[in-house]
Order: C-alpha cells, then sequence, then structure tokens
C-alpha cells in the first residue's frame, strides 16, 4: 500500500530558503508548496505566537499529509498557486512577509506507482498532481493530434525527436488506449533514435507531459505577480526551480521588475527622481551544496532566487 506515510520526501534548499524569507517571528508568511511541509514545518519553528502560515497544495496526498500539523498559526488551503490572490482575500489576508514556492514534481508523486509520473513502475498514465481534477495524460493522448503532440513533446521537454515520439504515439493507439506508463516509455524507446548517458529515452517525454497536463509553465506564470503584489516593503519573494524553462521564467521575471520601470527616451528626468523598480534582487542564484546533492542526487538540479519588495508600486505585464 502506498500512503503518505510511506513515501518520504527530502525538502530541498531547506535552511537556506528559510534563512532567505527573512522571518519576522510576527509575520504572515506564504508556502505556495506545501508538499510534505518540510519547509512549512521550518516557517512555523521560527514564527512567533503572533504569526501566520498560508500553504497552498492541489495534490490530495499533500493536504492529507498537511493534517499532522495541528498549529493554530498554520492554514492549508487546497488550490493551485495560482489561487494565490484570489485565496488570501477569502482569508481577509491583505499583504504578507514572505512568499517561498518549491516548484516542479515532489519525490512522493514521482515514488507513488499510483500517480503515473514515472516509468520506473507500469503504472496507469495518469500524471496529474491534482487527481480529483482535469485530465489524465492516457486520456489527452488519446485525442491529441500529432501536431499537439509534437509541440508538447517539443517544448516542454526540449526533446529533438518529439515529430518521431508523436508519429510513434499515434501509430500506438490505433491499437487502443495507451494506457500505462509501461507502454509510453516503450513506444517512446523505440521512436528516441539515440540516448544521452544516463537517462532513458522517455525521460523528456514523460517531463513534457507531466508539465503540460499540470499547465505547471502557466502556474508559475500566473503566481509571480501576484505574490509580490501581495508583498509588503521588505517582503522576500524565494522561488526554487528544478527545471530550466521554469528557472528561465523566474530569472527574467525577477530581473524585468528588478529594474527601473521604462521610460520614454528624451525624458528630462533626474537619475534621482527616476522610479523605483518593484523587487531588489537578494544575491545571486544559489544552488544545493555537494554534500546535499550527494546525500540527495535529486537536488542537483535546483536553482534558488531570491528578491525583496521595495516600497515602489509594482505593475504587472497584465497591467501595463
Amino acid at each position: 500500500m502506498t500512503g503518505v506515510e510511506t513515501l518520504k520526501h527530502v525538502t530541498v534548499l531547506l535552511q537556506e530558503a528559510v534563512e532567505a524569507l527573512a522571518i519576522k517571528p510576527e509575520g504572515t508568511y506564504v508556502d505556495a508548496t506545501f508538499g510534505r511541509g518540510g519547509h512549512s514545518r521550518a516557517i512555523l519553528a521560527a514564527l512567533g505566537p503572533a504569526g501566520r502560515l498560508i500553504a497552498f497544495d492541489r495534490d490530495p496526498a499533500a493536504v492529507a499529509a498537511s493534517k499532522a500539523i495541528a498549529d493554530k498559526r498554520f492554514t492549508l488551503v487546497h488550490e493551485p498557486f495560482s489561487a494565490l490572490a484570489e485565496e488570501l482575500d477569502a482569508l481577509g489576508v491583505v499583504k504578507v512577509d514572505g512568499v517561498l514556492m518549491d516548484i516542479g514534481v515532489s519525490s512522493p508523486q514521482l515514488d507513488d506507482p499510483e500517480r503515473g509520473m514515472s516509468f520506473r513502475f507500469d503504472a496507469p498514465l495518469d500524471m496529474r498532481m491534482d487527481t480529483t481534477r482535469g485530465e489524465a495524460v492516457s486520456q489527452w493522448l488519446a485525442r491529441a493530434t500529432v501536431a499537439e503532440i509534437t509541440n508538447v513533446v517539443r517544448d516542454y521537454g526540449e526533446e529533438r525527436f518529439a515529430y518521431a515520439v508523436a508519429k510513434a504515439i499515434d501509430a500506438a493507439r490505433s491499437g487502443g488506449v495507451i494506457a500505462t506508463t509501461g507502454q509510453l516509455a516503450a513506444v517512446v524507446e523505440k521512436a528516441v533514435r539515440t540516448r544521452e548517458p544516463g537517462q532513458h529515452p522517455a525521460t523528456r517525454t514523460f517531463q513534457a507531459l507531466r508539465i503540460f497536463i499540470n499547465r505547471e509553465l502557466e502556474e508559475l506564470s500566473l503566481t509571480l505577480p501576484q505574490a509580490v503584489a501581495r508583498l509588503d516593503e521588505g517582503g522576500r519573494l524565494v522561488v526554487i526551480a528544478f527545471h530550466s524553462l521554469e528557472d528561465r521564467i523566474v530569472k527574467r521575471f525577477m530581473r524585468d521588475h528588478s529594474r527601473p520601470p521604462a521610460l520614454p527616451r528624451g525624458l528630462p528626468i533626474r537619475e534621482a527622481d527616476r522610479p523605483r523598480p518593484a523587487l531588489d534582487l537578494v544575491g545571486g542564484a544559489m544552488r544545493p551544496s555537494d554534500a546535499e546533492v550527494s546525500a540527495n542526487p535529486r537536488s542537483r538540479s535546483a536553482t534558488m532566487r531570491v528578491a525583496a519588495r521595495t516600497a515602489a508600486a509594482f505593475v504587472s505585464e497584465a497591467q501595463a
């Protein structure tokens, strides 16, 4: 039996992330990705009696795991983090002192065969982070066109044999729905002509389908401006990404909003009067230590970026 108690999750950059939040004992914080609560527990340990932590997760297993935290300062919201602004409004929270986002798939999700996220097990081809909503990968593959599959595998998996993979999936599904991870892995393995050292030929395709079916990049892009808009002056935004596509979104967002707003060319204005950016970058990109990678090899691709909210107005691209 697989249960939340049997699937171990090692929190990546645990102390570094909590330190980056620069926690105020009486502050209000958001853990946008509860997972199995590693970061949440560390944040609660740093908060005083009047502090508050609001955690988000769309995974029912993570929601179940959160029941182990019996702390009146803690609230768990069963929603994707793109619902951050709406849910904070519902809780009467106007501003927060920090937002932590540890994005991507968790070890329990990868290690639970029933989730269908890994080709290490032959299991139902699901891949949804929230198994109570939406469409499983098997359902999407049954109706998607070759062009749609090609685009997903190429854009989200950076797979150079994306078209060959899509054609192979199309041929295989003519004999019935590709219903299991084992079936899909076998199909992809035959279509990918060269193997990257130490990597299964289906790795990029599985990653692409998981990112797509969960709208992971879209969720991230929707949430970053909401997080900044809710930060009080001096509040910290801390984001840990495990994939280059995610980290690219975070890097560009923080970079763009740590620069002064663009002004019309030729406008006579003193440097001291230039509008300030909404964010200040805090240090550079941080990666796990050699010791952490040795103890937890899955941490090796993690990149953490930190920014602090200034007193300047924040204008998102959607508002500009």
